[in-house]
């Protein structure tokens, strides 16, 4: 049986890092690296060349964040996952990086071997963290709802004005299909299961205050 081989492109501003997980990830014979960039801009600007299945992302850099990236990035293909690489283990930055769609998150010591096992857990459709990850995202007490990101608050703004998913695509410039994926993750999100539920949020959290509807 032939095993697939994974596209895996590597998003960071420090060379020496991406050189070396380049190194790493070459030593396997089903990981194909098809590029490393330095920034969010150039892998959203190569992105249908690249056609990666898996992004190793940076959180900090100059041109465009990994998080500002990711939201880009899932809106232009979904099916890509991304992985954020960190040095920060803060559950800020670990909870952030999740809510804009990562399905994975490493900190930079982690053990070279434990890079091919995020990937290949990501690439099964489950989320990865680290140990370090893990042991510094405790559930919050009260489980708190997940928050929604910065284009998932405008979509919900929008919903909750009585756009349909086509209205919405056409004003964002993005597809009826991204739209039904936004969706469906702010219902997850907010635990609403219904449009109704959702203006019913939007106007208990006053999301549509100031919009002269």
């Amino acid at each position: 049986m032939t095993t697939q081989t994974l596209r895996i492109a590597i998003v960071d501003d420090h060379p020496m890092v991406a050189e070396g997980i380049q190194s790493i990830l070459e030593s396997y014979d089903d990981v194909e690296v098809v590029g490393t960039l330095t920034g969010g801009r150039a892998v959203i600007e190569q992105l249908e060349t690249l056609n990666p299945d898996v992004i190793l992302m940076d959180l900090n850099m100059p041109d465009l964040g990994g998080l500002s990236a990711t939201e880009i990035v899932l809106e232009q293909r979904p099916g890509t996952r991304i992985v954020i690489l960190s040095m920060h283990d803060s559950p800020e930055y670990i909870s952030s990086a999740l809510n804009h769609g990562a399905m994975g998150y490493l900190l930079k010591d982690v053990p070279t071997d434990e890079i091919k096992l995020a990937i290949d857990t990501v690439m099964r459709g489950e989320r990865y963290l680290c140990t370090g990850a893990q042991g510094s995202l405790t559930p919050k007490e009260g489980g708190a709802r997940e928050t929604l990101t910065g284009r998932e608050q405008t979509i919900l703004l929008q919903l909750a004005q009585g756009q349909s998913n086509k209205e919405v695509a056409l004003t964002l410039d993005i597809s009826v299909r991204t739209v039904e994926t936004h969706r469906k993750n702010i219902k997850r999100k907010l635990g609403i299961s219904s449009t109704a539920g959702l203006t019913r949020y939007a106007l208990e959290h006053g999301v549509l205050q100031g919009t002269g509807t």
